[in-house]
């Protein structure tokens, strides 16, 4: 440890630790300790738990556009149980909608992508051997992987998976007879929960203390990619919020196992009063969105890093502001504890304390629109290479303008009532949170693919990708938007409502096409993924002509990264197009000339 802690030291001693050595296929590929195969398995498993939840997304959206209408994609998938005739169940209706927007929040947004970049980039561009713990780091997949398993295994219970929403609030969560859902399914939620957050703990500390204590000699904070400062600051957030949903999660398990009453209150059950009294379902909430809006920013961190590293490298321009950048991923990472209760505008909060949380939740847009601004202004006049990893970063910008634009409604407390608990916050939170944080997602796969495999993916399939998803995003979300200010969300059967029997049955309908678009889109990408390991061209060893540390190692992926001593770094990671330079990049191993400046 001490070597990789002084890496000065790495030139006067053997490096034979370090080569790579045979190793059986378990250790190699299940029990392995290499950050770069961690990475793959947190991205493999991501993308099976996202296919999971976008046949669920497909199918209560067939349901809400044609009511009552057989499928044979529904019966498949479901079974006579759930979907007798072909017609969803009305439980498990709910219990899709719930586990769907469970799995792409936790398993796929957060887990998914926080796990593979922060494993993939963090070690190879701060100059690293691997992470400060490779023990805890694999650990940290295997608790990811064990939640994973336990959130499926609920769809195979008897009285189905959870069936509360993906906030799961008290009572439904707390009382099993409360909806069928609300029993075993429940529990296996919670304890899943448990253990996604445990691995997600021990990956976090695991980042910053390799950010912290393993960079390389010469890069200095000030040096880092900004993917590396949004991946340390994803994991600050991580573990000062996620240790509040364990608690949250825990007094709900007393609350259903032990016969305490932290959330509940005078509550009766067909006609019959229960024992429970004192508690309040209000504690829970504050205890969720404490968590929850923090949540948002720990999804959307790490996009804004990997997409202010495509955009730099694409548009051969060094990033705009990258001082300005750092301090709005500070200051958004700060804020972000402090706007959870606009999430409760609803439950009769005193209008002073709403007002207060309303000025915080428009103020947090401030550094988002340095960012935004910034990337613009990177992307202005640039010599842009249009690569699928570019169009996703692109695309990620874009999609976070339209759902930061609605942002400005929910954040005021008298709009918000109005529109709460409507598919205007779901249309709201999707665009913002849920498809720009995919695209950085899929811009970051295209983009690192090299790294990953050592094989290019292929380039017009990735155009396809990109365009039937872009066009898919916004054909599902700026409708529903419009469908939102007309009723409420995670209803059934709209047709009982008069309001929808014109037009809104109609965009529910469009909506739902879209969707289906979008999802049989994301089978180019599978295809086109899962070929290019074997089959796609060979890379080399810096196909993007960029300038951060990770391009300096061997295509061959050894466990150490670089077979000799560590890289020094003497210089910042975005010296593009530089005045007197040969070529339009340095990297950041090459010295300063005399009399040359740093960026």
């Amino acid at each position: 440890m001490s070597a990789a802690i002084n890496p000065s030291m790495e030139s006067s001693r053997e490096h034979a630790g370090f080569h790579e050595h045979e190793q059986s296929f378990v250790s190699k590929y299940i029990f392995s300790r290499d950050h770069k195969m961690i990475s793959k398995q947190f991205l493999i498993t991501a993308m099976v738990m996202a296919t999971v939840a976008m046949i669920m997304s497909v199918i209560f959206r067939l349901q809400i556009a044609f009511p009552g209408e057989s499928f044979a994609f529904t019966h498949f998938f479901l079974g006579d149980k759930w979907a007798p005739g072909g017609v969803i169940n009305q439980s498990m209706f709910l219990g899709l909608v719930t586990i769907h927007g469970t799995i792409m929040l936790f398993f796929v947004l957060t887990g998914g992508l926080s796990g593979t970049f922060s494993n993939l980039l963090i070690p190879l561009q701060i100059g690293a051997r691997d992470m400060a713990n490779g023990f805890m780091n694999m650990l940290s997949y295997w608790f990811f992987l064990a939640a994973s398993v336990m959130m499926l295994s609920s769809l195979f219970v008897e009285s189905g998976p959870a069936m509360g929403g993906w906030t799961v609030y008290p009572p439904l969560s707390v009382l099993p007879e409360a909806v069928s859902g609300s029993g075993t399914g429940m529990t296996l939620w919670l304890f899943s929960m448990v253990l996604f957050i445990i691995g997600s703990l021990m990956g976090s500390l695991n980042y910053i203390v390799t950010v912290l204590n393993l960079r390389t000699k010469g890069m200095k904070m000030t040096r880092l990619p900004l993917t590396v400062w949004a991946l340390l600051l994803t994991a600050i957030v991580g573990v000062l919020a996620f240790p509040v949903l364990v608690s949250a999660v825990l007094l709900l398990i007393m609350d259903r196992m032990l016969g305490t009453s932290f959330y509940l209150s005078e509550i009766y059950i067909a006609g019959e009063a229960l024992d429970n009294l004192g508690g309040s379902p209000i504690l829970y909430e504050h205890l969720f969105w404490f968590l929850g809006h923090p949540e948002v920013y720990i999804v959307i961190l790490p996009a804004f890093g990997i997409v202010s590293e495509i955009i730099s490298t694409m548009s051969r321009k060094p990033i705009f502001g990258y001082r300005a950048m750092i301090g709005s991923l500070m200051a958004i990472s700060f804020m972000s504890f402090l706007v959870w209760a606009h999430h409760m505008f609803v439950t009769g909060m005193n209008p002073f304390l709403g007002a207060v949380f309303a000025f915080t939740t428009t103020l947090i847009a401030v550094p988002s629109s340095i960012k935004v601004f910034n990337y613009i202004t990177t992307i202005w006049r640039g010599n842009i290479i249009f690569s699928p990893g570019m169009l996703f970063s692109i695309g990620m910008v874009s999609t976070f303008i339209v759902g930061g634009l609605t942002g400005i409604i929910v954040a005021n407390a008298a709009l918000d009532i109005q529109v709460h608990d409507t598919y205007f916050v779901v249309a709201h939170f999707h665009m913002v949170m849920g498809v720009a944080s995919i695209f950085a997602m899929m811009g970051g796969v295209y983009h690192w693919f090299p790294k990953l495999y050592g094989r290019m993916m292929n380039n017009r399939l990735g155009y396809w990708h990109f365009w039937l998803s872009l066009v898919a995003a916004y054909g599902v979300f700026l409708p529903m938007h419009y469908v939102g200010l007309s009723g409420p969300r995670r209803y059934y059967e709209y047709t009982e409502f008069p309001m929808f029997q014109g037009h809104f049955m109609d965009l529910n309908v469009i909506i739902t096409i879209f969707a289906a678009i979008g999802g049989a889109s994301q089978l180019i990408f599978f295809y086109n993924f899962f070929r290019s390991i074997w089959y796609g061209q060979k890379a080399p060893q810096n196909p993007w002509h960029a300038n951060t540390l990770e391009w300096t190692t061997p295509v061959e992926r050894l466990h150490g990264n670089w077979p000799g001593p560590l890289p020094e770094v003497h210089r910042w990671p975005y010296d593009y197009s530089k005045p007197g330079k040969p070529e339009d990049y340095v990297l950041q191993t090459v010295p300063l000339e005399a009399g040359e400046e740093e960026s």
